[in-house]
């Protein structure tokens, strides 16, 4: 966990006007590194709701390969790794 002094050197008012939490950051790194800019708000909820070491290691998966659609594999990796069933 972050301290907030860390979060504080961090954060750009003028870049990031809009991100107030930790897994809104996060989540709008998962847009970027998938070039899905588009879909933001899908990825910081998937921030919010899922767990992170799920999330890293499916954004592991998809940074290693060569996929043209990033986005779907990493979908899909999700879904393999079991982020999405019923508890």
């Amino acid at each position: 966990m972050q301290s907030i002094k860390d979060v504080l050197k961090k954060f750009d008012p003028l870049k990031d006007r809009y991100i107030s939490r930790e897994y809104q950051a996060f989540g709008v790194h998962l847009a970027q590194k998938l070039q899905d800019e588009r879909r933001k708000s899908l990825y910081i909820k998937l921030a919010k709701t899922l767990h992170r070491p799920i999330l890293e290691e499916a954004l592991r998966y998809v940074s290693d390969s060569k996929a043209r659609n990033k986005a779907a594999l990493f979908m899909w990796k999700l879904k393999e790794l079991g982020a999405f069933e019923k508890k």
